[in-house]
């Protein structure tokens, strides 16, 4: 069959042979089919390999890619990525200028003190009811008090000095100048409000509280609670009927009810109030770890919740910032902590009953060496042990 084809068809044979018509030796007789010439093909590619089409190709040869293809594709992921990230940066912004809004900016700071080194916070919680409901008080153990608020937790976080932040307990029931009130127990001061037991601390220490935090009960059980509880670990059960309390021994994980009930509970150590302070300080180490632990800041609900009942549940001072809240929390995750030097817990006064006398000698150089920030002495250090 491949005889019917014109001789020279393809590339090769067709360049040595006659044109059409023409006679000599090797050509048919006239009686042959006249010789057909195939027309010239394509000069091969200068880039090698065939010149076949590949699709369109413009100036150096380069494939056009289409919308979809790995070039856009890369730069539609680009996009991608860019508007998340802006995304994100708008919603976080846009979270914390919302919360820092709900701060309860309400403590005006004493202007004549003077200034001490580093940042002091007092922060405080006190045994206020307001915004419970009678079935809160009652599942709370609080009491129906709602006379003036006393301070069953007075705190000072000293911080931004050499070494760590330092977490002193300052016990309730201090014997100390009040300003304008003459010796009493420091907890009395808060019946001034904020302001004057500043006051107070400023002069018994020596140093300029920079900002102040204070939490009612109220506040201190929706937080917990707003971070899913908080753990803690006891080595011996406790159980007081006066606040609630009923814990076994082991790690438990309090809601806002036990966790309120465990800051206040004092009835269960021989030594009460020192004791519970020394819980007050372990539970606050636990919630502030929690409170910025991954399971809370990753989680973009249950970080705007909480930041959102934080912010409302606590009071400060009109200078604080969000900002300033989330370095306190830093601080607050692992600080050297103590108790004011004691000379006597059961001091007999003559107008507020037992007090506690500090050890001024001891107490003085704590708050002087704060003042010029100082590395504290670690005699001076007590730590802080679970009850």
């Amino acid at each position: 069959m491949s005889e019917d084809w014109p001789q020279g068809w393809y590339q090769g044979e067709g360049s040595g042979a006659p044109a059409r018509g023409a006679s000599g030796p090797g050509t048919q007789g006239s009686n042959s089919p006249p010789h057909r010439a195939w027309p010239d093909q394509p000069p091969a590619s200068s880039r090698g390999g065939s010149s076949s089409y590949r699709g369109s190709s413009y100036g150096g040869g380069r494939r056009f890619r289409f919308w979809g293809q790995p070039g856009h594709r890369a730069k539609r992921i680009a996009i991608y990525v860019v508007t998340l990230v802006v995304v994100l940066v708008l919603a976080v912004v846009g979270s914390y200028f919302y919360i820092n809004g709900k701060l309860n900016r309400t403590v005006t700071l004493p202007a004549d003190a003077t200034a001490t080194a580093g940042t002091n916070w007092l922060i405080t919680g006190a045994d206020t009811r307001n915004g419970l409901s009678t079935q809160q008080i009652i599942q709370d153990h609080v009491g129906f008090d709602f006379g003036t608020a006393n301070s069953d937790s007075i705190m000072l976080l000293h911080m931004g000095t050499t070494g760590k932040p330092v977490l002193v307990s300052i016990p309730r029931d201090s014997y100390v100048d009040i300003p304008g009130m003459g010796w009493n127990k420091i907890n009395a001061a808060l019946a001034g409000g904020p302001a004057l037991l500043i006051k107070t601390v400023e002069q018994a220490t020596g140093l300029q509280i920079n900002h102040y935090m204070g939490i009612g009960f109220g506040g201190l059980v929706n937080v917990v609670n707003e971070v899913g509880g908080v753990r803690i670990c006891l080595p011996a059960p406790l159980k007081d009927s006066d606040s609630g309390l009923n814990l076994p021994a082991g790690c438990s994980n309090l809601s806002g009810t036990q966790a309120l009930a465990f800051v206040r509970d004092r009835h269960s150590f021989a030594t009460e109030d020192l004791q519970r302070e020394q819980d007050q300080r372990i539970f606050l180490e636990a919630l502030m770890k929690k409170a910025v632990s991954p399971g809370v800041y990753l989680n973009p609900f249950t970080a705007l919740s909480f930041g959102s009942t934080a912010a409302s549940s606590i009071t400060v001072d009109k200078g604080t910032s969000l900002l300033d809240l989330y370095q306190v929390s830093q601080a607050l995750k692992s600080p050297l902590t103590t108790t004011v030097p004691i000379a006597n817990a059961n001091y007999q006064t003559s107008n507020a009953g037992d007090a506690v006398q500090w050890n001024r000698t001891q107490a003085l150089e704590l708050f002087n060496d704060l003042a010029q920030g100082k590395p504290v002495p670690a005699s001076l250090i007590s730590g802080t042990q679970v009850g």
